[in-house]
């Protein structure tokens, strides 16, 4: 992992995977993980896309091995910024971004207050913020309180994954987003509950795909297809039959789809 020091102090951590060839016009993708866990969480994705685009994967704020931030150091605004701050760390003008669940929140945020630097726009399983989603933050936070992440995790982990056999995985998954800070997550998830961008959609100029999980109890379908009324340049994508966490249960198949979409985009396919 790389660092950097946020123009707040706060101290931030970064992956980057670069197998592009050297010689070659370099583009660059930013991919954000989901709550819970870290960039770890998009590991199988780096094969498919590093080939083709640098891979930046940066830990939130509070994840992985980005510091805790204090109180007046934790907003969508600021998640934000590190978006542009990290760009900026490492000389990128444009990029690609894409983001997982709470991910996506932050990358839909950074398409519509910086829309000259993001070149294209991908969301998987986020409807426009989670106001609008079924969860009951509340619950969550007081079982995670009450019980701890791994337990809460291991007694929830059925509804997350029922299409997965492979029970290294569960346990790896259980034990990666169980690092969380609790008090962290206390702070993190009501934040994220109150974000609805629907009436600021319009504000997102690129191209945008949205790969959605056909079966999925923490969003209606209605609510995955706002963006089909506003968005100017949306594409769909559904995932028949699988719950929220694509993004970790058909993790090759996402980075296939998102590297479709960034070829045809580029001009490359």
């Amino acid at each position: 992992m790389h660092h950097m020091i946020a123009s707040d102090g706060l101290k931030l951590a970064y992956a980057v995977d670069d197998f592009t060839d050297p010689w070659a016009p370099q583009e660059a993708l930013i991919l954000i993980h989901a709550a819970m866990g870290s960039s770890r969480r998009l590991y199988k994705w780096v094969p498919t896309l590093s080939r083709h685009f640098c891979v930046v994967r940066p830990d939130m704020r509070g994840h992985g091995e980005t510091q805790i931030p204090g109180p007046a150091q934790l907003s969508l605004t600021r998640l934000t910024l590190d978006v542009i701050e990290l760009a900026d760390h490492l000389g990128l003008e444009r990029f690609h971004l894409a983001g997982s669940s709470a991910g996506s929140i932050v990358a839909m945020r950074t398409a519509i207050d910086y829309p000259g630097r993001v070149l294209t726009l991908a969301n998987f399983a986020s409807t426009p913020g989670l106001k609008p989603s079924n969860i009951d933050m509340n619950k969550w936070v007081a079982g995670i309180k009450a019980k701890g992440f791994k337990r809460f995790l291991e007694e929830t982990i059925g509804e997350r994954f029922p299409n997965v056999r492979d029970q290294g995985f569960i346990r790896w998954f259980i034990e990666e987003s169980a690092k969380t800070d609790v008090d962290l997550f206390a702070r993190f998830g009501p934040m994220m509950k109150e974000v609805d961008y629907t009436a600021d959609l319009h504000r997102i100029r690129c191209p945008m795909l949205n790969v959605m999980p056909g079966h999925d109890p923490l969003g209606s379908k209605a609510q995955y297809e706002v963006y089909q009324r506003h968005v100017p340049h949306s594409e769909y994508i559904w995932y028949d039959g699988l719950p929220h966490n694509i993004t970790d249960s058909a993790p090759e198949r996402c980075a296939r789809d998102l590297l479709g979409f960034l070829l045809r985009h580029t001009g490359r396919l």
